[in-house]
């Protein structure tokens, strides 16, 4: 099959169905039309071939998935929803097996959380995958990494470190549906608690990085505040460390700064998935572990370095 072929099979009218989508897949580009006052949200995201995942050893679902997952990630700690999504795919050679794996996993998560995939683009050459993905939010009701203010709660979604150890796991040998890899191989975007609290919450940012070294960057982005951690109540995934979660991480949670007020009166059970509060955010510079300067880990994962 040619790259139009595989388009029309295995890409035009993915995604969720939506009214808002006046042309989508199949012309030279998408016809959309926003909801009023709102603010468009736009995220990219390439995950490349022996730098994002390991080429060989991991299946096409699972990269389906968290090609749009990343994305979704950024969207939600944007406090956005999550719209339009365009994919670039790039290939060394086509197995058509491996596009609708990679097409369906990419599918369900759309759908999941009501994305349209509206345009793209196929090509040979290394393997690559790129999502830009746009949503919508009110106007002027975007969560942002600078509205974190002294005497904040901290928060995070899930479990952390999970991500980099199921990497290591996966580097070790282990197959790739074992538990031990699924942080790593099938993150989970968290679009429905960023709806819930982003009217609660001052500040948020995707833990992609790692947990020490983007909340340095929420607090530089705040006015240059400071941090005490409390390493007995950062969650740790099962075969995780403490090192993992404050390292480069893989983990795409969302940490959130919440005023003291608000988090008294947090809802759990709305939430859909745990929530943890992890320290407090402090008017002096610098990150504190248990009262002890944090220094290791505070500029997480950076290409180039």
């Amino acid at each position: 099959m040619d790259e139009f072929e595989l388009i029309a099979r295995y890409f035009t009218g993915r995604g969720a169905r939506r009214e808002d989508v006046t042309l989508g897949v199949g012309d030279d580009a998408a016809l959309l039309e926003p909801v009023p006052d709102h603010t468009l949200v736009l995220t990219t995201d390439t995950l490349v071939a022996g730098r994002h995942f390991p080429e060989h050893e991991f299946p096409p679902a699972a990269l389906g998935h968290r090609a749009l997952a990343v994305n979704l990630s950024d969207m939600a700690a944007m406090g956005a929803d999550p719209a339009w999504a365009l994919l670039s795919l790039t290939l060394p050679e086509v197995a058509e097996s491996w596009v609708e794996d990679f097409s369906d996993a990419f599918s369900t998560l759309a759908e999941r959380t009501g994305v349209a995939l509206v345009g793209g683009n196929l090509a040979r050459g290394p393997m690559s995958v790129s999502v830009t993905l746009v949503g919508q939010v009110g106007h002027g009701k975007a969560l942002t990494r600078a509205g974190a203010r002294a005497g904040d709660t901290l928060w995070v979604t899930g479990a952390l470190g999970g991500g980099a150890a199921g990497l290591r796991a996966l580097q070790k040998g282990a197959p790739i549906d074992a538990s031990a890899v699924a942080a790593y191989a099938w993150p989970e975007p968290r679009v429905k608690v960023a709806r819930e609290l982003a009217a609660r919450a001052d500040a948020a940012i995707d833990i992609s990085d790692g947990l020490a070294g983007d909340l340095a960057k929420l607090l530089a982005a705040s006015g240059g505040l400071g941090a005490e951690l409390v390493a007995g109540d950062i969650p740790l995934a099962g075969n995780a460390t403490l090192e993992d979660a404050l390292g480069p991480s893989d983990d795409y949670e969302l940490l959130l700064s919440i005023p003291q007020a608000e988090a008294t009166t947090l809802d759990m059970t709305r939430l859909g998935c745990e929530l943890h509060c992890i320290g407090r955010v402090r008017a002096e510079p610098g990150l504190h572990l248990d009262g002890r300067p944090l220094n290791g880990a505070v500029h997480g994962y950076r290409h180039f370095s």
